[in-house]
């Protein structure tokens, strides 16, 4: 049965807003939520609100969704995971992507091929440092080259190991957390088609060549929640997000699957001549419908009831483009009440 999780990414601004995400991370909380997902980009890190979502909340598993597999060393990622899984009394999940190789190699620094080779190892080595307090830790492979021999006493982590959850959209990536990892954070773009075809097939190849069977992996969704009294509104919204990822050939394989490879290819020229109107216009129905929930306030509780479980967890999240912070909150408040409702009826 899928549960469910919220984001607290983009919840208020200033000095402020670690007060907001804690206030959503605890109402989830108090709701009966699975978990509270932060993300990161180029101006907000991950770990800091993970942190402050720890010292403020009590049972409920706090994730990254995602943070830069590249943004750290793997010994700061184990040493900050480390600490996290404390503070939470060990209720952290690290959810590791690395974005696009664009984005690898103009953010970050770092060579962007091969990067579903350089997930791979980094979390081999950082399952390795997870072990310090075992013995010295020695590593050296295409990307990373990791020697650690601990001049003190290295304490043991609480749990034996922490959940590492990889994103990804293409084959080899799914293959790699279907190797490699506890589970895979899939994308907003993910549709129930897309996770039973080609998601599935290639986390069962991963999970083979580890030994493992693909049930051992959890998977995870990201769905885009466009609530609002006017549907012409929240359809609008929810198209205008859909065509900002649209724009990107990494989802080519995804709209090819659907048979939208035409419009993805209209939607790609609008944005390439910045006409969001052009760009709204030519997302279809069937594609809100297919990677969305758009609906009105009242329908929304319904339409979580009417999910089928293609996803072992499914994170809900307001539109992540063209929103005002007064509509992302008043976005996430429909999302709130369609939740209460939802476990309100004895469900998941």
């Amino acid at each position: 049965m899928t549960t469910f999780g919220v984001n607290a990414f983009g919840t208020g601004r200033g000095p402020g807003k670690f007060t907001s995400m804690v206030a959503v991370a605890k109402e989830a909380e108090n709701i009966g939520c699975e978990a509270v997902w932060v993300s990161e980009l180029y101006s907000r890190s991950a770990t800091v609100p993970m942190a402050a979502i720890a010292a403020g909340t009590s049972s409920i598993s706090i994730g990254s969704n995602i943070a830069y597999g590249v943004g750290r060393s793997p010994l700061i990622w184990a040493a900050e995971a480390r600490d996290l899984d404390e503070m939470s009394g060990g209720r952290v999940i690290l959810g590791l992507g690395n974005g696009t190789p664009k984005m690898m190699e103009a953010w970050h620094g770092v060579d962007g091929s091969a990067p579903a080779v350089r997930m791979a190892e980094l979390v081999t080595v950082l399952k390795k440092l997870w072990r310090l307090h075992e013995g010295p830790v020695d590593h050296d492979g295409r990307f990373y080259h990791v020697h650690v021999a601990p001049t003190a006493d290295v304490p043991e982590p609480i749990r034996p190991s922490i959940p590492i959850w990889i994103a990804g959209v293409n084959p080899l990536m799914l293959r790699t957390a279907g190797e490699h990892a506890d589970g895979l954070v899939g994308h907003p773009m993910y549709t129930a088609e897309y996770v039973r075809g080609p998601v599935a097939e290639q986390i069962a190849r991963g999970a083979a060549r580890s030994g493992r069977s693909a049930s051992d992996v959890t998977i995870m969704g990201i769905r885009m929640c466009s609530i609002d009294e006017n549907i012409d509104t929240a359809r609008a919204r929810a198209a205008f997000a859909i065509g900002q990822y649209a724009a990107s050939r990494v989802y080519d394989s995804l709209f090819e699957l659907h048979g939208w490879s035409s419009e993805q290819q209209k939607i790609r020229d609008a944005a390439r001549n910045r006409d969001d109107a052009a760009v709204v216009r030519s997302v279809t129905d069937d594609m809100i419908d297919a990677i969305t929930i758009t609906c009105t306030p009242s329908e929304f509780g319904g339409r979580l009831n009417g999910l089928k479980d293609d996803f072992d967890h499914l994170d809900l999240i307001a539109p992540p483009w063209g929103l005002s912070d007064l509509e992302t909150e008043m976005n996430n408040r429909h999302i709130f009440a369609g939740l209460r409702e939802h476990f309100a009826r004895g469900e998941s």
